[in-house]
């Protein structure tokens, strides 16, 4: 997947556009899905998945998958959102609130209304954050992300952990599936006890492997003159689109007006 997403970002459909375009457009729905009710950040997410679907050209299993991880943390949420706990005695004083209730014991479980209602804006609204940030993420180089960071006036030293992060995301997923493929064909993970014992191999692999993998970039590093700052190179290759800047600014205008009219009325 991480390896689909960083090649996604160099062969999609949107590559010829200015990268400070795209990311214009992708912090003022950023902006706008936070400030917006729920019902405004279904159509962001909506807006947003025909950009990275049709016009990006990105697969939608992909985009699909990759949704499915802030779901995923909000499934886990729900339940602390949704359920609540009273006793018995006191059920008078929640009773406006309960959706559905099960009586246990001196206690009862039941399905908060408010809680419910606040599940439904936190889905909403991490569907919508997350979109404008693979937006990002899958129409822009990290390369160009960084550059474009850089003219804005972020700090070098930030910059330059970011990409020495991204870069040992992938060296930590490539050694992790080495690994684990290694120990599966050894059946590694034949019963519990030989599984922990291979999951506390991978661990103490993964560790020195990745101390090697740091010495072998400092030792690059040193061997082409580093100074104390990286330096990308970065070349001219874009072409603004009339066609694409008037369909978002369109369509992003027609948002902002429809939000301002949703409050002042």
């Amino acid at each position: 997947m991480h390896h689909q997403i960083d090649s996604l970002a160099y062969q999609n459909k949107l590559r010829f556009l200015p990268p400070h375009h795209k990311f214009i457009f992708a912090i003022f729905l950023f902006m706008l899905g936070y400030l917006a009710p729920h019902p405004w950040q279904v159509i962001i997410t909506i807006w947003l998945g025909i950009w990275i679907i049709i016009y990006a050209g990105i697969p939608y299993k992909i985009y699909l998958q990759l949704l499915g991880i802030p779901l995923s943390f909000w499934l886990m949420s729900l339940p602390a959102l949704s359920l609540g706990i009273a006793l018995q005695s006191n059920l008078t004083s929640v009773s406006a609130d309960v959706q559905w209730g099960l009586p246990v014991g001196t206690f009862y479980l039941y399905l908060s209304k408010e809680g419910m209602r606040q599940g439904i804006t936190l889905l909403t609204r991490a569907i919508a954050l997350t979109s404008s940030l693979y937006f990002i993420l899958l129409t822009i180089p990290l390369s160009e992300t960084l550059q474009l960071l850089r003219k804005i006036g972020f700090p070098p030293l930030i910059l330059e952990l970011l990409i020495l992060m991204y870069r040992f995301i992938f060296l930590l997923t490539d050694t992790v599936l080495e690994l684990l493929d290694a120990q599966k064909s050894r059946n590694g993970y034949i019963n519990w006890k030989t599984s922990m014992r291979s999951l506390a191999l991978v661990i103490s692999q993964l560790l020195r492997r990745t101390l090697d993998n740091y010495r072998q970039i400092s030792l690059g590093l040193a061997a082409r003159g580093f100074q104390g700052q990286l330096q990308f190179w970065h070349s001219t290759r874009h072409r603004p689109s009339l066609r694409y800047s008037l369909e978002a600014i369109a369509g992003s205008l027609i948002l902002l007006i429809s939000l301002g009219c949703y409050y002042l009325c």
